[in-house]
């Protein structure tokens, strides 16, 4: 493992990153939107830590909102962070990302996800470890052939200069990880996905971690843009709140964000949870009627696909 001493210009540098990052998305979906704008609440923990946590709401077309901003430290690293890598059990850490979930109000509009993180696992007599994780995905409603080769095209870009392989892998490790087992079916229609990652230098891997944190604006707002003013019925909407269950499910049953969040016992609950959506069904036993466009989202979208 290369570069694993962590020198706090390069925290520093990570660190002013993300906040940059945070202040760019915001700006960008209060443009779009129109109506409402992000509120800022900036909060710090007496147990160590702070955040800037900014949620929109009601908007003409987010209907919630949250791009959020943590920089956190623990004794211990909890099971979530260090299922796949057991030697850095019992290390004390700092972590910081930014995490953020736009639900639209339109159905027509797709949900989305993107979070960026940090991580340095210590332990006295030993060199820190680093690593870098995150990535995007994205949830349809009902689905669009060309907003999905645009979003996966987007991303295939971002990444392209860092290597032939790394979007394949990306994008096969998003598809394998927003699956939900119980139900059998992904989230959404994926992105990227990456963890513990440290193969490059501390520069090359953050120099990765932003060409990925930059390109979600440019895959995300022409999608929404197109497709905001379109005309939605009373049914969109019910079925856009029944599929928003299966965003609920899987953020609390699987998402090793969320699960860091409660595990460590320093996260901050409204941040950890303001990624649920704020109104959700669950129908019994429910079944879209062949040949629907709900029908569809199951046949033809909610799968993984070479959409670039």
């Amino acid at each position: 493992m290369s570069d694993t001493i962590i020198r706090a210009a390069d925290v520093d540098s990570v660190k002013q990153y993300l906040l940059g990052l945070q202040d760019r998305i915001c700006a960008r979906l209060e443009g779009i939107d129109g109506s409402a704008e992000f509120l800022t609440d900036s909060w710090q923990r007496d147990s160590g830590g702070s955040g800037r946590s900014r949620v929109i709401s009601d908007g003409k077309v987010f209907e919630k909102g949250g791009v959020n901003f943590s920089h956190v430290f623990g004794d211990r690293l909890p099971p979530s962070a260090s299922v796949t890598r057991p030697e850095l059990a019992g290390r004390s850490f700092q972590a910081m990302g930014v995490s953020l979930v736009i639900h639209p109000d339109n159905p027509f509009v797709p949900t989305s996800h993107a979070n960026f993180r940090f991580f340095i696992a210590e332990k006295a007599g030993e060199a820190p470890v680093w690593w870098f994780g995150g990535g995007y995905d994205l949830t349809p409603y009902y689905g669009f052939e060309e907003d999905c080769q645009h979003w996966h095209r987007t991303a295939r870009d971002a990444c392209e200069r860092f290597g032939p392989d790394v979007y394949p892998r990306l994008k096969k490790e998003c598809d394998e990880y927003f699956y939900l087992k119980h139900r059998q079916e992904p989230r959404g229609i994926g992105g990227l996905f990456f963890d513990d990652y440290n193969t490059e230098s501390f520069a090359d891997c953050f120099a990765m971690v932003r060409a990925l944190g930059d390109s979600y604006l440019d895959a995300y707002c022409p999608i929404v843009d197109r497709r905001k003013d379109t005309s939605f019925s009373a049914a969109n909407k019910q079925f856009q709140c029944y599929r928003r269950g299966r965003y609920v499910e899987f953020n609390l049953v699987y998402d090793r964000g969320t699960l860091f969040g409660l595990q460590s016992g320093v996260g901050r609950i409204e941040s950890i949870l303001m990624s649920l959506p704020p109104v959700v069904r669950w129908d019994y036993n429910w079944h879209p009627e062949p040949g629907t466009e709900e029908a569809r989202l199951y046949s033809e979208f909610l799968r993984p696909r070479d959409w670039a």
